[in-house]
């Protein structure tokens, strides 16, 4: 099982999306239909497809992981619709306002831990939607999320250092990216203080229209690996997410493009721990920043 998991990501990695599905096929073939949708499990670690077709049929698509994953996954939702009889979204609630642009032919229902819906002639699990249409992820079109814009000045660079308790590795020292703010109006995305020199030292409040608004703001997004990389690819803005050595799954390691997200450029750890030379790499590349340029070699 590690090893087909390890071949799961390095297919995915380098985007061999027939080998991971069929690896994802193998896996799928194994499931005990009577560990499906476990009620002893967390949600992040049930499973609720058992392989059916969803062509005609109602589909409810869970959303069981992280709000990142489920912005990631949302592009697949428009084709979804298309082939579905219908199609309910189990959403987290912070996500139901930016949810509800990717489709007008989707309902949305607040994801609600303690009464979860009923299951429908199909359950997905929202990150298994790739695998169920077959479908790579740049066969799809971005941005596929709207936001309406903080009005903020221009070359405004948002900035994200925190990613939760997730992976804290993932997250950067506030301090090192005091430099950026030299170089640019800058803006704080995270829901707290900050002593770096931005425009909102009071912090970004904690409510997704705001934190989208300013997303959409921006010219450009400079985050760690969490939620706000999702955000900002999907509204289809110039995003550079700073990265571990070992990133996760989705993000590959032998270039600084993302098949996920044309807009985003990729900026790994030379090393492990080693986010000064990151924040330098991205300091350089400030230094010489337009919109032009920066979608010229993205």
């Amino acid at each position: 099982m590690a090893d087909r998991m390890a071949a799961w990501v390095a297919a995915m990695r380098t985007g061999d999306y027939e080998a991971a599905w069929a690896l994802a096929a193998q896996s799928l073939a194994e499931r005990d239909p009577a560990t499906r949708d476990d009620r002893t499990l967390p949600y992040h670690l049930r499973w609720v497809w058992d392989g059916r077709a969803i062509d005609g049929r109602d589909v409810l698509v869970r959303c069981y992981h992280g709000l990142g994953d489920t912005i990631q996954f949302a592009r697949f939702l428009p084709l979804l619709a298309t082939r579905a009889a219908s199609v309910t979204v189990e959403v987290q609630p912070r996500l139901r306002d930016l949810i509800a642009t990717v489709s007008d032919r989707i309902s949305l229902v607040p994801f609600d831990v303690a009464h979860p819906l009923p299951p429908a002639e199909v359950d997905i699990e929202i990150t298994e939607l790739d695998f169920a249409l077959r479908v790579a992820p740049d066969a799809t079109l971005t941005p596929y999320i709207r936001a309406t814009p903080a009005p903020l000045p221009p070359g405004a660079v948002a900035l994200c250092y925190g990613a939760g308790d997730w992976d804290s590795e993932r997250s950067i020292p506030p301090a090192l990216l005091a430099p950026l703010c030299d170089l640019a109006p800058c803006f704080t995305l995270m829901p707290e203080a900050t002593n770096l020199p931005v425009r909102n030292p009071q912090g970004c409040p904690l409510n997704m229209a705001d934190t989208a608004a300013l997303v959409a703001g921006a010219d450009l997004v400079i985050t760690v690996d969490t939620m706000i990389a999702h955000l900002a690819g999907a509204l289809g803005k110039p995003v550079w997410l700073l990265l571990k050595a070992e990133p996760d799954w989705r993000w590959p390691t032998h270039t600084r493009r993302s098949a996920w997200y044309p807009t985003m450029r990729l900026y790994a750890q030379p090393r492990a721990g080693d986010w000064r030379a990151v924040v330098a790499d991205a300091e350089r590349d400030l230094a010489a920043f337009s919109l032009p340029a920066l979608e010229d070699s993205v």
